[in-house]
């Protein structure tokens, strides 16, 4: 399979590693460099694009991939205001989009098991929701697409809590969100249901860059040919 990266930063690096040890070539590399290199001749050389930019201009390279004719694997988050936006351009050029506010296996294992939590702890409302993310500093999004979509999931099912913040709760409707950013930490999610006499916490923590790049890989493999729109859930047949 013929890969283009779009942004070539640690996590693209990673990423490439991972490709070549499974017999893919990389046919582009794009970074803040190299942009004006993102043309229609130089991704037509591609099957899938593995885009890692950031919000700013992700929903760009994606409408510019569907316009190739290229595949698109995203791990970008913060732009999801523009989703609607995309899947119909994915669907008016019959393209490909697979999109994951984070591909490590683990964490996805992480989302079915706070499904599982959210769905049993909504009978007991003593217990109260919360969640903490930490990720490394130059992770410019906060919370992370991953928090995020956790906080979606417990909001999809719990009795008492309707939306997220990553400020102070102001009322129990609330779901507090605490992102903090310090050194180099991949990224650890924690969710905790306090009572007065006792907690329930689940953690998933990624020790580096490695599942992440190795489930974009996985997702690639998967897009090639294929046309709509998925998710880690296809990929694992969640």
């Amino acid at each position: 399979m013929k890969i283009a990266l779009i942004g070539y930063g640690k996590m693209g690096k990673e990423i490439e590693q991972i490709a070549i040890s499974r017999g893919h070539a990389i046919v582009l590399k794009i970074d803040i460099q190299n942009q004006a290199d993102l043309t229609m001749e130089n991704l037509s050389k591609a099957d899938v694009a593995i885009e890692f930019t950031g919000p700013e201009t992700a929903v760009g390279n994606y409408l510019k991939c569907f316009e190739a004719g290229v595949a698109v694997v995203s791990g970008t988050t913060g732009w999801l205001e523009h989703k609607t936006t995309v899947e119909k351009a994915c669907s008016d050029q019959q393209g490909c989009f697979f999109y994951a506010s984070n591909f490590s296996l683990g964490a996805n294992i992480f989302f079915a098991l706070n499904k599982f939590l959210a769905k049993t702890m909504k009978e007991f409302p003593q217990y109260d929701v919360s969640m903490t993310e930490v990720h490394h500093t130059q992770k410019l999004d906060a919370p992370s697409g991953t928090a995020i979509t956790l906080a979606e999931d417990i909001l999809a099912v719990n009795n008492i809590k309707t939306k997220w913040t990553i400020h102070e709760p102001q009322s129990k409707n609330e779901l507090y969100i605490n992102p903090i950013r310090e050194g180099q930490v991949p990224g650890i999610h924690t969710i905790k249901y306090d009572s007065e006499v006792d907690y329930i916490e689940i953690t998933h923590s990624a020790y580096s860059r490695k599942g992440l790049a190795f489930g974009a890989v996985l997702a690639a493999e998967y897009s090639k040919g294929r046309i709509g729109v998925f998710s880690m859930a296809d990929l694992l047949n969640f």
